[in-house]
Formats: C-alpha cells, sequence, structure tokens
C-alpha cells in the first residue's frame, strides 16, 4: 500500500511538472501571438482543493502567483506554503465579515464587486498599517448566479473606491459564461478588453489598471490573444481537483 501511494505521489508530481512546462510554452506562444513577451503574462494558480506539497512543488519549478478561493483553506493552508518565493492572493468570492482574516496575508483580493466589501477592505488594511492591492471583478456575461458588478456600472463603484483610504484599484477580474466555441468566449475576453482600455484612459486617482485576470485551464490561450495580462490556471496544471 505504501508503495502505491508513493508510485501515485511521484506520477502526481511528474504530472504537475510536465504540465507547468506546457502552461509556460503556451503562455510564450500567445504572448508572442498578441505581440508581447512571455514576461507580460503572469500565471497565478488557482490552488483550491490542492495540497500544499504539490502547490510548493509548482513554486520549485518556477511559479510565483497562487491563488486561493476560501477563506478556510487559505488559513488552513497558510503555515505551509512557500511564501519566501510565490506570492498569495484571494481569487474567490470574499464575504465582508471574513475580510479581517486575509488582510495582511494575501498580497490582492482579486474579486472586489461592492463598496460594501472595499470599505471593509480599507478599515482592515489601514487598522493594519497596510495597503492592499484589489482587482474590480466584472460580470461580463450579466449571469445571475455569479459574482462582479455589471459593466455600466463601474464607472460609479471605481469613483466610490478612489476615496478610500489604504486600497488600491490595480486592474480588473472576470470570470466569463461557459461558451461551446472558442469564437464565444473571445466576444466576452474582448469586451473585457475594451473595458480594461477605456478605463485606463480616464487615469483616475488611486486606480491603476495594471492587470487584466481573466482566463482559466480551458481558455487562457486565447485570453491572453485577447488581451489578458494574467491568467488563473487551476487544474490545468494540477489535474482535476478532488473535493472531499
Amino acid at each position: 500500500m505504501t508503495e502505491k501511494l508513493s508510485a501515485d505521489r511521484q506520477q502526481r508530481f511528474d504530472d504537475i511538472r510536465a504540465n507547468y512546462l506546457t502552461i509556460c510554452e503556451n503562455i510564450e506562444k500567445a504572448a508572442l501571438q498578441s505581440g508581447r513577451k512571455k514576461e507580460d503574462i503572469t500565471f497565478l494558480a488557482a490552488t483550491k482543493t490542492v495540497e500544499p506539497e504539490y502547490i510548493n512543488y509548482a513554486v520549485s519549478l518556477g511559479l510565483k502567483k497562487i491563488g486561493e478561493n476560501r477563506v478556510q483553506e487559505l488559513l488552513s493552508k497558510y503555515d505551509e506554503y512557500d511564501l519566501a518565493n510565490a506570492d498569495l492572493q484571494f481569487i474567490g468570492h470574499l464575504q465582508t465579515n471574513k475580510v479581517r482574516q486575509i488582510v495582511g496575508k494575501v498580497s490582492m483580493i482579486q474579486s472586489v464587486d461592492n463598496i460594501r466589501l472595499a470599505q471593509e477592505i480599507s478599515r482592515q488594511s489601514e487598522k493594519n498599517g497596510l495597503e492592499t492591492d484589489i482587482l474590480v471583478e466584472v460580470n461580463i456575461g450579466r449571469e445571475e448566479n455569479k459574482s462582479g458588478v455589471y459593466k455600466e456600472e463601474i464607472d460609479d463603484l471605481l469613483g466610490q473606491i478612489s476615496l478610500l483610504k489604504n486600497i488600491k484599484v490595480r486592474g480588473l477580474m472576470s470570470v466569463p459564461p461557459i461558451c461551446d466555441t472558442k469564437q464565444k468566449i473571445c466576444k466576452f475576453f474582448d469586451e473585457m478588453y475594451k473595458l480594461f482600455i477605456d478605463i485606463s484612459t480616464k487615469k483616475s486617482d488611486n486606480i491603476s489598471m495594471d492587470f487584466l485576470s481573466m482566463g482559466m485551464s480551458e481558455d487562457y490561450y486565447e485570453a491572453i490573444l485577447c488581451g489578458a495580462n494574467m491568467i488563473r490556471v487551476g487544474s490545468g496544471l494540477f489535474g482535476a481537483r478532488i473535493y472531499r
């Protein structure tokens, strides 16, 4: 039994390595196709349900950014992350009453979609004497079951956030609808990129469009072609998620 477990574990390491190299290769190809360099694209690994030893192995391969979706899971794994060599971000839906648990532990919160959440991040950041970077999440597909602000509401939200202390908007994040063709998903990616560029030209105080975070395991290549400079890849790196 022990030998089988050891063999399975080694196979998982081998798979992660192969996947990591493939993703890096694809990032470079997509970046070149879109007139950029691989260094222009941030590869963030979505680590929901992934054990720390496998996360840290990916970090040993060169991965620089990891992102968790759930506060409880992040806290349970926090002391085991190799944070000397990787940056930790929060990429999932965040409840206002849990903000205090992660401020100071993550460098960025990617999923801010309302002023109450932004205000609490500001309050907890000021309380801890630090500034927290955020991305504003956009519900580009206008899906009722998804979080995110509608694009016609984003200027108002950004205006309100820009007045808060100890919080800085660094860009936009989105999870477009599941589409059955690349052409359909690219329409949403193109719409996000246009929004990203439009906001960039306004040059508002406390708001900078440094990151456009979109594209996951199934569509990160297309996202890069459409202008994303941050992708969030989970199962494409670590394999299918195992829910317990």
